[in-house]
């Protein structure tokens, strides 16, 4: 199978970046997983723009990752908090894998700012591929074939 005789417009990955991959997304992404869902505390711990953060956790509803909950303060005016959809949390092995790579090559000589473990057993948790076997999976062990969206380009021969 030759990628190159495959439309590119299709491709999973490219429509998951035009969504995960603008400035922020995985960061506030990250701030989800952590707990934060108020506005001024992933402001305060990203130190972004407010209208920056604005925008991007618009598109992060729009786009199905996040929604809004009112609630309210005793006192205090109602406000808006913004949690993680079924959707969004399917983005959670993406932030270990980054995570753990960043880890590996990118962490100082104190290693890893943060761990990661198994409430249940204290084991640290890692991103890896496996099949729907069970079995672990290598870079050099995955085959590749067409899917059912797949779209030849038109030079290709199929």
């Amino acid at each position: 199978m030759d990628l190159r005789d495959f439309d590119s417009a299709t491709c999973s990955v490219a429509r998951s970046l035009e969504i995960v991959g603008q400035p922020w997304v995985l960061l506030v992404l990250r701030e989800a997983f952590y707990g934060l869902r108020r506005f001024s505390d992933i402001q305060d711990h990203l130190g972004v723009s407010r209208s920056v953060l604005a925008a991007r956790l618009d598109g992060m509803v729009t786009e199905g990752l996040l929604e809004r909950r009112p609630y309210r303060e005793p006192g205090q005016r109602e406000r808006t908090e913004y949690v993680l959809t079924d959707k969004g949390r399917d983005l959670y092995p993406v932030i270990v894998a980054l995570r753990q790579w960043g880890d590996r090559y990118l962490a100082g000589d104190e290693g890893a700012p943060i761990l990661t473990e198994h409430a249940g057993c204290g084991a640290r948790v890692h991103a890896t591929l496996v099949c729907a076997e069970g079995h672990d999976v290598g870079l050099d062990e995955i085959e590749r074939r067409p899917g059912p969206g797949v779209r030849w380009r038109e030079h290709a021969a199929r």
